[in-house]
């Protein structure tokens, strides 16, 4: 196994994030639209009730989305995503024991779900939306940054890549620099080589292959491929057809070092990341 980060503590607003193991997020997405599972825990009493099963399966962390990122998404409004999420993550916050992440680019998202009880800012634009750096600077929280290029609805427009791990490298280390001069310390900061984003599949496998040189940058990864289309389409399957390709890549990305794993099948990814820690343990 890969050693990813000499970090193994992150403070997450009022819980801590132990990375000596692997973490399992467990998507929540509160969004009509969402490509696997859009319109499903719409609503605070369906969304509280999804997170609660994901928690005691095994999630350390809840990612609460309000912004369908699949290719080809509308985007919402500020106000239409912050009513979706906020009283999503105040339930949470005040229900269940778990680090709160917040799938977001929108800065007043940002700043109100810090203020509810939100531990990471989880964005796939890696904060370039205007003021989104101020905005997660000054929540003191940590954020994850992903790489993309362009926006969900265009994303997909024949991109291109000389190397793809080398440029994905290149983008998210300016992006901490960023993030950095900004005020957000580098030890805040966990990185996202953005699967399914802006990539075709050879882009998406050749990445995941090499993803381990991604370490050099020296921040925990967090890994999210659940269902994606790359499983799709390396082995010819719908999207309700994808778990054991998604439990094949979970353990390939713990066993390259990756300290989140963000997925639909909390339970089935558990039991992944348990049985490697077992072998790992043993003499």
């Amino acid at each position: 196994m890969i050693e990813a980060s000499h970090q193994t503590r992150l403070s997450c607003g009022s819980r801590v994030l132990d990375f000596s193991r692997p973490h399992v997020m467990g998507i929540l997405n509160v969004t009509p639209d969402s490509f696997s599972d859009g319109g499903q825990h719409v609503g605070v009493d369906a969304a509280l009730r999804h997170a609660e099963a994901m928690v005691t399966a095994g999630a350390t962390l809840v990612d609460v989305g309000g912004e369908s990122t699949r290719p080809g998404a509308r985007v919402v409004s500020p106000l239409e995503e912050l009513e979706r999420v906020a009283p999503v993550v105040e339930a949470i916050a005040r229900e269940l024991d778990v680090v709160i992440s917040v799938d977001t680019s929108t800065p007043a998202v940002i700043r109100e779900t810090a203020r509810l009880g939100a531990g990471l800012i989880n964005d796939v634009r890696s904060l370039t939306r205007d003021g989104a750096l101020d905005a997660a600077a000054d929540t003191g929280l940590p954020v994850c940054l992903m790489h993309m290029r362009g926006e969900p609805a265009d994303m997909q427009n024949d991109p291109r890549y000389d190397d793809v791990t080398a440029e994905v490298l290149i983008f998210l280390r300016g992006r901490m620099d960023a993030c950095v001069a900004a005020g957000i310390r580098a030890e805040r900061i966990v990185l996202d080589p953005g699967f399914g984003f802006a990539k075709t599949l050879s882009h998406n496998l050749s990445l995941f292959k090499h993803m381990e040189r991604l370490h050099v940058l020296g921040r925990p990864l967090l890994v999210g491929v659940s269902r994606k289309s790359m499983i799709g389409q390396a082995l010819e399957r719908d999207v309700g057809q994808r778990l054991y390709g998604g439990l094949g890549l979970a353990a390939l990305a713990v066993v390259q070092g990756a300290k989140i794993l963000r997925v639909h099948d909390v339970a089935e990814t558990v039991d992944v990341v348990r049985m490697i820690a077992a072998v790992q343990a043993a003499e």
